[in-house]
């Protein structure tokens, strides 16, 4: 039929309606009533154009046998467009069977075509496109990146952990995924991300350990189907993080020697604490006068001070379940401790409120310039060279262990016993083997 001829292989009602010259209310009351079919996909009705042609050939039929029904207001309409019989669909035709559909459908705003020899088999296609997951829209990485922080992981980390954070989305995660979605984020955006950082590969840790925990909760929600930081494919390189290597024994007799020499009663106790045990420097800070235990001659770890805004203070419980303990307290420590009167709220330095960064770099200052030692005096390498050099006397890992407050011996073989024994010590302990 010529008026079919151009027609679109799906209709909505109102396009429906233009091709039949009806009005909408019409072509709806030929709808409600069945005598056009129709489906509804996602909502919208739809009319197919084999329907028409159905609808055609029920009328044509109806028109030769001069039915009073069929002649109403839709016949004064299409008369004009009305064929003579054999020009329409007999009654035992395969037309419908035959005919192809190639039509592009909206779901959920996405536009999809869809080819079918049949309209059984154009309707099971719209069934699986509709039971496939809406398309939500694309994630920016930023947003997600940032919403993320602000939701899961600000709120159940430290302070500090949370800056960690922060400073890894802004420096680097942010930068390397600008205007591309979480969606669209492929291994070769992952990898260019690290190809791209300088430093040491524990920076370019901090950065992955970050964007693992987002990708990881991007793949729980469903917007990535593997996170591309498990590649097998990804290299994350970089040069290693300088050790900190111990105070030699020569250097730590001769600060022994000149605490002394101090000159301000804090500085000497504080010198007098941090290098004589292996404490960590917030630990230190988090001192009160009653965790000084000199009866028993222990001191208490039971807090904490740390500054995730540099010089900000802030007082938490020990860094891990075992860092809350008891050292001995060193009898060479002993005559440069003045303790107050244990008082509730106090701190051993500081009183009132813990030191600051900026306050303990000053008074390494002064300790440096009091004693005239060689170096920096740096809190860390205080705890790495006791912790060798316990392990070095006494052989003993777990006594190691216990004093830093490890949770593993393997984490102080690894990261804070360094030995002291020479390649040359070592040559002659196998030779004295050997030769016996």
């Amino acid at each position: 039929m010529e008026i079919l001829e151009h027609t679109p292989d799906v209709l909505t009602i109102q396009e429906a309606a233009e091709t039949l010259k009806l009005s909408i209310p019409a072509m709806q009351s030929l709808i409600d009533d069945g005598k056009i079919e129709h489906l509804e996909i996602a909502g919208q009705t739809l009319i197919f154009k084999p329907f028409l042609v159905n609808y055609f050939e029920k009328l044509c039929k109806a028109c030769y046998t001069e039915s009073a029904d069929a002649l109403k207001e839709p016949q004064r309409y299409l008369e004009n467009y009305i064929e003579q019989s054999d020009n329409l669909p007999s009654e035992g035709d395969t037309t419908m069977a035959k005919y192809k559909i190639n039509q592009p459908v909206m779901i959920n705003g996405e536009k999809h075509w869809i080819t079918a020899n049949s309209m059984q088999e154009f309707t099971d296609k719209i069934t699986k496109l509709l039971e496939m997951p809406q398309d939500r829209g694309k994630h920016q990485f930023s947003d997600y990146a940032w919403n993320w922080f602000e939701i899961y992981s600000k709120p159940n980390v430290e302070t500090s952990t949370a800056t960690t954070y922060k400073r890894q989305i802004r420096l680097h995660l942010v930068p390397a995924f600008e205007g591309l979605a979480v969606e669209d984020i492929t291994v070769d955006d992952v990898q260019r991300l690290f190809n791209g950082m300088s430093g040491a590969k524990a920076t370019k840790d901090k950065a992955r350990m970050v964007l693992n925990q987002i990708l990881d909760a991007a793949v729980e929600e469903n917007l990535l189907s593997t996170n591309p930081l498990k590649s097998r494919r990804l290299k994350i390189t970089g040069k290693a993080s300088k050790a900190t290597d111990p105070y030699t024994v020569e250097q730590m007799r001769y600060l022994v020697q000149h605490i002394g020499d101090v000159q301000e009663p804090v500085d000497r106790a504080y010198l007098a604490l941090q290098a004589l045990h292996p404490l960590r420097l917030e630990e230190v800070l988090g001192l009160a006068p009653e965790d000084i235990d000199t009866g028993n001659m222990t001191i208490h770890i039971r807090r904490a001070v740390t500054h995730p805004t540099r010089n900000q203070p802030e007082v938490k419980d020990t860094k891990t379940e075992s860092s809350h303990r008891g050292v001995g307290l060193s009898s060479l420590a002993l005559p440069y401790l003045q303790i107050p009167t244990p008082e509730a709220g106090k701190f051993l330095f500081g009183g009132d409120k813990p030191l600051s960064y900026s306050q303990v770099r000053r008074m390494c200052g002064r300790i440096q310039r009091d004693t005239g030692f060689s170096e920096n005096i740096t809190p860390l390498r205080f705890r790495t060279t006791v912790l060798t050099d316990m392990y070095d006397q006494t052989k003993d890992i777990k006594l190691a262990q216990a004093a830093a407050g490890h949770t593993t011996s393997a984490m102080t073989l690894k990261y804070y016993v360094k030995g002291r024994e020479t390649s040359t010590k070592a040559a002659a302990a196998v030779d004295k083997l050997y030769s016996a």
